[in-house]
């Protein structure tokens, strides 16, 4: 259950080491192989910085640059594409299709409505899923979300539906909708109790950006990371970041990063219980979430070992510090740099440590980028 809005005096830092000691099974290896089927689908870069590591004291820093992804702006289409596909399937009683899974389910798609709530990203990547499916999208989203991430969800071809409330109410407006509506398919990235499905798949495609870092990595000679930097919202990516590093042979620090205006993870990491904080404004748009993911929460709180917030200021002078270094990077993809910026004093980075950080979206993705 959620507890109370959090009060007013907010820590801006967590710390659990013991939690590189919990394991969890792994990811789904099928998804990295469905994604390899896309149209356009390759690896995002892994761009390694040495300005960035000579700057935090650390031996290497890698950036995942998440700024084209299947021609999208973000990550989020990992998760969209394999939980839509999911999903459909599951509708269907089917199993995934092999080999052109989207043209199978072309045929078929029609018969659905895809319904979502979102902030920014993840809405676009449901639209555009829709589009590729020749279906449609209603996409609710609440107040504080950029005129022209409205037009980009709308030039997918899905009809916009704004809600004057926060996201966590647009949430629960798309889920009453999909429940009237039985052609709708609810394909929402957070989840609640009797809800939990669909927000795993989604996680689940969210694996592949941690098999392409991995391999990335082995390819630069620079090994397992030992810390690694997530932009945190509800906590999907993170909870996927837990999974992927708490069930194999390297165990990095996970550094969860949100906004002050909106850290909801970070409360709830220090309450040692999920709660709900009253948000603010942040240009840190996609991260403005009020409650985790009830499906994050348990590996949230198990598995992330440090925590911390910063201000928009902060993710400003980060993202113009990655563009000056040839990446694109807007407020939520920035966080992650200046997450560790803002942790370097416990976080004790040396030269045998490698960094890599999560740019989660790149300066089209937020028209409100510095």
């Amino acid at each position: 259950m959620v507890a109370p809005a959090y009060p007013a005096s907010r820590t801006s830092w967590f710390s659990r080491p013991a939690a590189r000691e919990w394991t969890c099974p792994p990811a789904p290896r099928g998804v990295a192989v469905f994604h390899a089927s896309l149209p356009g689908y390759a690896p995002t870069p892994l761009v390694e910085l040495p300005a960035l590591a000579a700057g935090l004291g650390a031996g290497r820093v890698f950036v995942k640059d998440e700024s084209s992804r299947l021609g999208l702006p973000a990550f989020k289409i990992l998760g969209a594409s394999w939980g839509v596909c999911r999903a459909l399937c599951d509708r269907l009683g089917i199993t995934v299709p092999a080999g052109d899974p989207l043209g199978v389910l072309r045929a078929r798609a029609g018969a659905f409505r895809l319904v979502t709530a979102t902030d920014g990203n993840h809405g676009r990547a449901v639209a555009a899923m829709a589009r590729m499916l020749g279906t449609t999208a209603d996409v609710f989203v609440p107040d504080g979300v950029h005129p022209a991430a409205l037009a980009a969800i709308e030039a997918e071809g899905a009809r916009v539906v704004r809600v004057a409330a926060s996201y966590d109410e647009a949430v629960r407006r798309a889920a009453e909708h999909s429940a009237s509506d039985g052609s709708a398919l609810l394909v929402q990235d957070t989840g609640w109790p009797g809800y939990e499905r669909v927000p795993g798949w989604i996680v689940e495609g969210y694996s592949t950006l941690f098999t392409e870092i991995d391999r990335q990595l082995r390819s630069a000679g620079a090994g397992a990371p030992t810390v690694v930097a997530v932009p945190v919202g509800v906590g999907s990516l993170a909870q996927a970041a837990v999974i992927h590093y708490r069930s194999g042979g390297s165990a990095p620090t996970l550094l969860s990063v949100e906004p002050d205006a909106a850290p909801c993870v970070l409360a709830s990491l220090a309450g040692d219980r999920p709660v709900t904080v009253e948000t603010g404004a942040t240009a840190m748009a996609g991260l403005n979430c009020a409650t985790p993911s009830a499906l994050a929460w348990p590996y949230l709180r198990s598995g992330v070992d440090a925590a911390v917030c910063v201000a928009d200021e902060d993710a400003a002078v980060a993202a113009r510090e990655l563009a000056d270094l040839g990446v694109p990077a807007g407020p939520c993809g920035a966080a992650s740099l200046a997450g560790v910026r803002a942790a370097l004093p416990s976080l004790s980075l040396g030269p045998a440590d490698t960094v890599v950080l999560l740019s989660t979206e790149g300066t089209a993705a937020n028209p409100a980028t510095v």
